[in-house]
């Protein structure tokens, strides 16, 4: 077994856990070397509303932490206008660590509730 396949099996079993404990829809976070994706996905599998760290960027220069932050701002706002108030936090294969932490304590600061 390789370090990939490790992640994934990671990332099937908190999929799992979410899909059977929770009606509500899921805020999936994506984390790559350079950006940060953040979606809101409904039970059925429909992408509610989703939003890049490049969509939220200015034209100052941030860092990664603090721009993720401003991408879990974007994303809780953009879900209140859909009438989304609670969500699962759905980390994927992901530490909750650094960039995916701060998206989600940016989702909570711009008020949905996980």
């Amino acid at each position: 077994m390789n370090r990939k396949d490790t992640k994934i099996q990671r990332q099937t079993r908190i999929r799992k856990t979410i899909a059977t404990v929770s009606d509500r829809p899921r805020l999936s976070v994506f984390r790559s070397n350079r950006y940060c994706y953040a979606q809101i996905i409904a039970v059925d599998g429909k992408t509610v509303v989703g939003i890049s760290e490049k969509a939220v960027a200015n034209e100052t220069k941030l860092s990664s932490l603090e721009s993720a932050k401003q991408l879990g701002v974007a994303i809780a706002k953009a879900a209140l206008e859909k009438k989304v108030k609670t969500v699962a936090f759905d980390k994927g294969r992901f530490a909750y660590h650094g960039r995916v932490k701060a998206v989600a304590e940016g989702a909570r600061e711009g008020g949905l509730a996980f």
